[in-house]
């Protein structure tokens, strides 16, 4: 009686094709200062930003399940840890970037063990009521510069190219270890067991998952790599305020982008934010009919692509870049 050899699938045709599209794409963009002018290095940034603040959400709210609406808390902190580095502490800017991340990562322990006690809407809401907490206790505080906010002054010794090729440079690796980073988390056992407790804590548990511990983590990890990107956003800036920096618009800029690309993928936000940033640029001219047309897109694929553009595309024709689940596949020649 012949039997089937099984094998596990780990990649795809697609994932062995980005990969090679990136071992491409990288050089280009790491010598872009070479062959491009300051203000693509700039867009470039942003583009970097809401990708990585997406994928940090994406993170969050695809694959833990915490529906946050108030992350634009770490983007500001990120942001002010950034300017009291390294103007009042004499830190270097650069180097003050990662520290900021693990700033806001160090604010977000006690935060999530006030939030954690909400669950499914009220986690949404607690987790905004935080961020504007911040940001009244920031906008309240002489030393930050109260409402009026801060100029970031480290950065003036230095000549602008330097300034801005750096700060290119720290984006493009934030972006990078972003992504492999969270490819690889998911990858790994961890990733299995935080997917686990998305579909079902109760089932997860019994499984001996520890749900709080997962949850935990999976917030932390996400605090880290927004609070850096806000530092990055502000180096880029180089001015911040209280209302800018915990503006509410941070976290839907990227609820836009992970709904538009896809939620629960990391090809999603990516999709995703090419869209919102193209759209950006051809309607910003447009004033308040820019954000009309941005909630009438969000909401039409919504209703007819409920899984998103990457959801549409992954769903018709069996496309995955970054495949994080493993498939059991049947050989062609059975065995005798």
């Amino acid at each position: 009686m012949a039997t089937h050899a099984y094998r596990v699938q780990r990649t795809t045709h697609a994932s062995r094709v980005g990969l090679g599209v990136a071992i491409l794409a990288l050089p280009a963009l790491i010598t872009l200062p070479a062959w491009g002018d300051p203000a693509s290095m700039r867009r470039l940034v942003e583009f970097i930003a809401l990708l990585v603040l997406a994928q940090m959400w994406n993170l969050l709210a695809g694959y833990a399940g915490l529906l946050s609406i108030g992350q634009q808390a770490y983007v500001g902190l990120g942001g002010y840890a950034l300017i009291v580095l390294a103007d009042d502490l004499g830190v270097d800017p650069f180097l003050s970037v990662p520290l900021a991340g693990l700033i806001a990562m160090a604010i977000a322990l006690p935060t999530a063990a006030l939030v954690f006690r909400f669950q499914g809407g009220y986690f949404a809401v607690g987790t905004w009521a935080v961020a504007e907490v911040f940001r009244l206790l920031v906008a309240n505080t002489g030393a930050l510069g109260r409402g009026t906010g801060r100029t970031l002054k480290a950065v003036f010794p230095l000549a602008r190219e330097t300034r801005e090729l750096v700060t290119y440079d720290i984006a493009l690796a934030l972006a990078v270890a972003a992504l492999v980073g969270i490819y690889v988390f998911l990858r790994a056992r961890f990733g299995l067991g935080l997917m686990a407790v998305r579909d079902s804590e109760a089932a997860s548990q019994t499984l001996g998952i520890d749900v709080f511990r997962t949850k935990l983590i999976v917030y932390l990890l996400a605090a880290f790599g927004t609070g850096a990107t806000g530092a990055v956003i502000y180096l880029n800036l180089l001015r911040i305020s209280p209302d800018a920096a915990f503006s509410i618009n941070w976290t839907a800029s990227t609820i836009f982008i992970v709904v538009i690309g896809g939620i629960g993928t990391l090809e999603g936000p990516l999709v995703g934010a090419v869209v919102f940033f193209v759209l950006r640029e051809l309607l910003a001219d447009y004033g308040a009919w820019y954000m009309i047309l941005l909630g009438a897109l969000a909401v039409s694929v919504m209703l007819a692509y409920p899984q998103g553009l990457w959801g549409l595309i992954a769903e018709r024709w069996d496309v995955h870049v970054f495949p994080v689940q493993r498939r059991l596949r049947i050989d062609d020649a059975p065995r005798p």
